[in-house]
């Protein structure tokens, strides 16, 4: 993996979210439509990633595909209509993750430790962004102007490592003849799981100890990706998932609350990495169907759902039910 892409990659991840957050509490709060704009906004980031990936990998351009999805969401800030402005930065932000998940994936080969720096950045970028956009005090134009300049950085980039057609190498296309497509359903599981708890943990110390939990959630998925190179796929999956259900017993305590979410968001990469090896030639649709499977996870808080499974024993047990979902199927990937 080329460690300049990388870096340009997690740096844009970290100012897509941001800039959406930023857009999204500023922009959509005071909206008569907030609402539903946030329901577009992550219906089409999320859900809608599996078909736009599907025509991401066909493509064969990630690098134009994250920069698309970077001017796709800096158009946003610029559309009067909310509803119009929430699709557009969320098709921009599907965009923008598919283009550079795939690249990740492709240049990752057997490892993952790329892979869980990827994805770290999007939940420090989402608290700043949330904190900017409540906050009123950053100027607006600051999201579009960075996503501008970032989309422009890595197609810059990407036609220097792959020339100037900027093909990136996308395996054939093979949706049909996926490797155990059965396994893609405990993954995917483990990430519904994974999304509920991230929306619905509800500790009594969270407020006061917001950063530095935000901080464990994104450095425990850059650990996962070391972990899984270092350990194993299964030994790391067990090791970080079964000392988070027991951390999570005693997470009214603050310590103990913030290890649990580090260790428990260190399968992320793995569930990602897993997803791949099942469907080398559908990055992009893998991709897409563990980011649907978010969306499934976000609609119980979004419909205000009363937390079925809430309290330190419900989440020792969430992570413990994540463990045995996956011990299995990464027996075989």
């Amino acid at each position: 993996m080329d460690k300049k892409l990388l870096f340009l990659y997690s740096l844009a991840h970290f100012w897509m979210d941001l800039s959406c957050a930023l857009l999204v509490f500023r922009a959509f709060s005071g909206s008569g439509e907030a609402a539903m704009c946030l329901l577009l906004y992550n219906f089409c980031a999320f859900a809608l990633q599996m078909p736009l990936g599907l025509l991401a990998d066909r493509f064969g351009r990630n690098g134009v595909v994250a920069a698309a999805g970077c001017c796709l969401t800096a158009a946003a800030y610029a559309v009067p209509v909310p509803v119009l402005s929430a699709a557009s930065a969320g098709v921009g932000n599907a965009l923008f993750h598919l283009g550079g998940g795939i690249d990740v994936l492709n240049k990752s080969g057997e490892r993952a430790w790329a892979l869980g720096i990827f994805v770290s950045p999007g939940a420090l970028g989402l608290f700043v962004g949330t904190l900017w956009g409540r906050g009123a005090r950053v100027p607006l134009w600051m999201g579009p102007l960075g996503l501008l300049a970032l989309g422009a950085a890595v197609l810059w980039t990407c036609r220097r490592l792959f020339g100037p057609e900027l093909r990136s190498g996308n395996a054939p296309v093979d949706v049909a003849g996926a490797n155990r497509r059965w396994l893609l359903i405990p993954l995917f599981l483990v990430v519904v799981l994974r999304s509920y708890m991230g929306l619905n943990q509800a500790f009594a110390w969270k407020t006061a100890w917001a950063a530095l939990l935000t901080l464990a959630l994104a450095l425990g998925k850059t650990a996962g990706g070391f972990a899984m190179d270092r350990f194993g796929v299964k030994r790391a999956s067990a090791g970080s998932l079964g000392l988070a259900a027991v951390l999570y017993l005693l997470s009214a305590l603050p310590l103990p609350g913030i290890l649990a979410v580090f260790l428990f968001n260190m399968t992320m990469p793995v569930t990602l990495w897993a997803a791949a090896r099942v469907m080398p030639g559908a990055k992009g649709f893998a991709f897409g169907l563990l980011t649907f499977a978010l969306f499934l996870g976000f609609l119980p808080s979004f419909m205000g759902w009363p937390g079925l499974l809430a309290g330190p024993a419900a989440y020792s047990l969430l992570a413990a039910a994540s463990l045995l979902l996956l011990w299995r199927p990464l027996g075989l990937v």
